[in-house]
């Protein structure tokens, strides 16, 4: 059984589809805010954004009890509050580990449409990048 099979067994059919349907939605839109972080004009509205995407995902990831997603979205949420209140240039470190972020979510998207089981998260994920820019 996959997860889509999953979901849908345990969760009322509407339910099931406004997730699929917004999940689908950002993960489409995250890879581009992402990127938009490293533009000073558009970084902190790129944040709030991101955070709002990877927050929506942990509450309904949680009430779907899809515990690798609620994990991984938990501390994405973490480190993107930090991001915020930092309110400096984020290292292209952090950016590059936000764009791996965004595939995690980008593979499970997938993984939803063909009913697989959810892929694995990397061990790369795992390791938190530095989220400031040194500026000596």
């Amino acid at each position: 059984m996959g997860i889509r099979s999953y979901i849908e067994d345990n969760y009322d059919f509407d339910i099931v589809d406004e997730f699929l349907d917004h999940y689908n939605l950002m993960c489409e839109s995250m890879e581009t805010i992402v990127i938009n972080i490293s533009d000073e004009e558009m970084r902190e509205r790129s944040i709030d954004e991101l955070f709002r995407i990877i927050h929506n995902i942990k509450s309904a990831s949680a009430y779907l009890k899809i515990i690798s997603m609620n994990r991984l979205a938990s501390v994405v949420e973490e480190e993107l509050e930090d991001i915020r209140d930092l309110h400096k240039p984020v290292s292209q470190e952090a950016i590059d580990w936000l764009i791996k972020i965004s595939d995690m979510f980008a593979t499970w998207n997938d993984d939803f449409k063909q009913d697989n089981e959810l892929s694995k998260v990397t061990y790369s994920l795992i390791k938190l990048p530095d989220m400031e820019e040194l500026n000596l």
